[in-house]
């Protein structure tokens, strides 16, 4: 009989195994035994939760992203110009966010929305929601247009970071991607009235 209030906490211990089997190898291939035995779980019950491996992966990037939605909304609580700005930057190389296992599925997730449809659409609405985050903040600081541009160029950055970060040993430098990424919206900013 199963137990009841566990279906839950052992989806979450497939998504958190499903996180580091793939921080570990680097990409998504991994298979559902592989992620199942880190889970403490059988295969049969990890199919069960799941299905196929795809929707596992599906429900992994979507709790990377809610994670990171939650800890945006708290941080920009009250913030509005540049303070905003800074706590989006902030927030993506959180110590949370901005770790090993973190930053390889990242990037085994933009590699597989090349090819799968629903993770691609996961992926658009992040940029979307980042798009939007900035040019909140960003408009009241310069014109509309302007408000656009940076706000892509911050988003390439902080994808970007992420990329060549998953390609480097050691661990992550969150405090020089804030860097580069900070001097980028100074650049941006030089001569404006700030807000």
């Amino acid at each position: 009989m199963p137990k009841i209030g566990m279906e839950p906490l052992r989806r979450q211990a497939l998504i958190d195994a499903a996180i580091h089997a793939i921080g570990e190898r680097g990409s998504l291939d991994v298979t559902m035994t592989d992620i199942a035995g880190r889970a403490g779980v059988s295969p049969a019950l990890a199919h069960h939760y799941f299905g196929a491996k795809d929707a596992l992966l599906f429900a992994t990037m979507r709790h990377i992203l809610s994670e990171l939605g939650r800890d945006l909304r708290e941080a920009v609580a009250g913030l509005d110009g540049v303070e905003r700005v800074r706590a989006v930057i902030a927030v993506n190389f959180s110590p949370k966010q901005f770790r090993p296992e973190i930053i390889a599925a990242w990037l085994a997730f933009y590699v597989e929305a090349q090819r799968t449809a629903a993770l691609r659409r996961l992926l658009r609405v992040y940029a979307r929601r980042l798009h939007s985050n900035l040019v909140f903040a960003l408009k009241p600081l310069m014109p509309a247009s302007e408000a656009e541009r940076t706000a892509e160029g911050i988003a390439a950055l902080i994808d970007g970071l992420y990329i060549r970060r998953a390609l480097k040993d050691g661990p992550p430098d969150a405090a020089s991607a804030i860097a580069l990424v900070e001097d980028y919206l100074a650049l941006r900013l030089k001569g404006r009235r700030r807000a």
